[in-house]
C-alpha cells in the first residue's frame, strides 16, 4: 500500500493530506507536526489576541478529530532529518519512518536576531499558540511593550497589541514601516498614521540588547535605553528547512520545485512557505508566504502525488506564485503587488494625497503593470492584483495610467475583460 508522509501540520499539510485522501481513499498517510494542538492557523493569533476569537477559533478544521476521522495518522514530532535516497526521515521521537511520496510543508519559522538578552525572560516571538497564552499574560492594559520589527507581520502584530490597550514603542532597522512592501513615501505614510494613534515608532534603530529583569531594558541605537514589560520579536521569518541540510534535497531561500512541485528528488514534493516556486511576473523563483499560495500549492502537489505513486504523468500545475501583501495597520489599508520597486528600464507614475492619506505607485515594464503599491486607496486593490498576476496587455491603456493612474478599474475591464465600449461609455458620462 501506497504510503504518502506529509511533514508540517499547518495549511499546506492539511490540504494536502485532505486532498490525497479524496482521491485515494485506501492509500496511508501520514502527518507529522511538532506542535501539541490540532492544526490551527498563525494567522489567526492577532484575532486570538484581540479577544475577537478563542484558542478553538484558530483551528483550522471545527472538530479536532477531523483528520483521524477520514483516517489520516497524526504524529507529534519534530524532523530531525531526511535522507532521500533511502525514501527516510527521523523524527525527534526515536521514530523512523519510510515513504513512497514525501511532501516538505513544514513552514516558516521566526529570525532569531543576534542581540544580547533576546532569551531573557518576557521576551517573545508571536508565532505559535504558546507564544500567544504567555504575550496575553503580559500585554495587560497600560503596560509597556517594545516590539521589535515593523514589517508585515510585525504590523499584524502590533494591531492586536494596540487592541490590547498597552503603551506600544514599534523598533524598525529599516528606514520606513514595511520596507519590503512600501517605498519611502508610503512607508512614511503607515508611520505617520500609526503615530497618530499613539503607537510609538523608531525607524533606521536597531536593539542593542536587552537587559534581563523587571521591567526589562532595552538599549537602542538611537541613545534610548527604553523599559518595557514585554519585548515582542517581529524580526521576520525564514523557511524551516534546516532537517533537509545532506538530505539530497536543493534548496535555496526555500525548497526548490518545478511547476508540479516537484523537488529535484522524483517523489519528493513541497508546498507552503517552505516551498520556493516559480513567481510568473518576476519570472524567477520566490517564497511567497501567504496562506492562499499554500493552498493551491498543496493541492497541486497532493495530485501530483499520486500521479507520481501510480506511475502516471504529473497533470496538475502551478500557475505560478506572485508577491501579493495586503495589510490593515490601525485601519489604514495597504496593498503590494509584483515588483513594486519596478524594473530597469520600466516606467513609473506616482500619486500622493498627503491629506487624505493615499498613496498610488504603479510600475510598468513596456504596456504590462509588473509591479504596484498603494496606501488607503481601496477600491484599486483587486484590479491591481488583477492586472499584475494577469500579465495583462494595457496597449494604449498604459499610457492613460501614466497620466491618470486611479483608472486602474477602467483599464482592468477594457484590457482584461476585452469590454473597451465600458470606459467609453464612462468618459461619456462624465461629459
Amino acid at each position: 500500500m501506497t504510503h504518502h508522509l506529509i511533514l508540517g501540520a499547518g495549511p499546506a499539510g492539511v490540504i494536502a493530506a485532505e486532498t490525497l485522501r479524496k482521491h485515494a481513499p485506501h492509500d496511508t498517510i501520514t502527518l507529522v507536526g511538532d506542535e501539541p494542538e490540532p492544526p490551527y492557523s498563525r494567522m489567526a493569533i492577532p484575532y486570538l489576541l484581540m479577544g475577537n476569537i478563542g484558542e478553538s477559533g484558530t483551528y483550522l478544521r471545527k472538530s479536532a478529530s477531523h483528520l483521524a476521522d477520514m483516517g489520516i495518522k497524526q504524529v507529534s514530532a519534530s524532523v530531525v532529518y531526511v535522507h532521500a535516497a533511502t525514501k527516510n526521515v527521523a523524527l525527534s521521537s526515536g521514530q523512523a519512518l519510510n515513504y513512497d511520496t514525501l511532501l516538505v510543508a513544514t513552514g516558516s519559522h521566526p529570525v532569531h536576531p543576534p542581540i544580547p538578552g533576546i532569551d531573557s525572560e518576557g521576551v517573545h516571538t508571536c508565532w505559535t499558540l504558546e507564544d500567544a497564552r504567555a504575550i496575553a499574560k503580559l500585554a495587560t492594559k497600560g503596560g509597556r511593550v517594545l516590539q521589535l520589527g515593523a514589517g508585515f507581520i510585525g504590523c499584524i502584530i502590533m494591531e492586536a497589541l494596540a487592541a490590547r490597550g498597552v503603551k506600544l514603542t514599534v523598533v524598525e532597522m529599516g528606514d520606513r514601516m514595511v520596507p519590503r512592501m512600501m517605498g519611502p513615501t508610503a512607508g512614511g505614510m503607515i508611520r505617520d498614521w500609526v503615530e497618530a494613534k499613539g503607537v510609538e515608532v523608531f525607524t533606521s534603530t536597531k536593539v542593542e540588547s536587552v537587559t534581563a529583569g523587571k521591567p526589562l531594558q532595552v538599549k537602542l541605537s538611537n541613545g534610548k535605553t527604553m523599559e518595557a514589560d514585554l519585548v515582542i520579536s517581529a524580526a521576520g521569518v525564514r523557511p524551516a528547512i534546516g532537517y533537509l541540510k545532506d538530505s539530497g534535497i536543493a534548496c535555496l531561500l526555500g525548497v526548490l520545485t518545478d511547476e508540479h512541485l516537484q523537488t529535484n528528488v522524483p517523489g519528493v514534493f513541497a508546498a507552503g512557505d517552505c516551498a520556493e516556486a516559480f513567481d510568473k511576473v518576476s519570472g524567477r523563483t520566490i517564497v511567497s508566504a501567504i496562506q492562499p499560495n499554500a493552498a493551491e500549492q498543496a493541492r497541486v502537489a497532493a495530485l501530483n502525488m499520486l500521479a507520481f505513486a501510480q506511475g502516471k504523468p504529473m497533470s496538475a500545475q502551478l500557475k505560478g506564485v506572485t508577491q501579493i501583501n495586503v495589510l490593515d495597520t490601525l485601519g489604514l489599508i495597504s496593498a503590494s503587488f509584483g515588483d513594486w520597486q519596478g524594473r530597469p528600464g520600466g516606467e513609473h507614475v506616482e500619486l500622493t494625497d498627503q491629506a487624505a492619506q493615499r498613496h498610488l505607485s504603479l510600475q510598468f515594464q513596456d504596456d504590462v503593470l509588473v509591479g504596484c503599491n498603494s496606501v488607503g486607496w481601496t477600491q484599486h486593490v483587486g484590479v491591481m492584483r488583477g492586472l499584475v498576476e494577469g500579465q495583462v496587455r494595457l496597449g494604449e491603456w498604459k499610457d492613460t495610467l501614466l497620466k491618470e493612474p486611479t483608472r486602474l478599474m477602467e483599464a482592468y475591464l477594457a484590457c482584461a475583460q476585452g469590454q473597451s465600449g465600458w470606459s467609453g461609455a464612462q468618459d461619456a458620462r462624465r461629459r
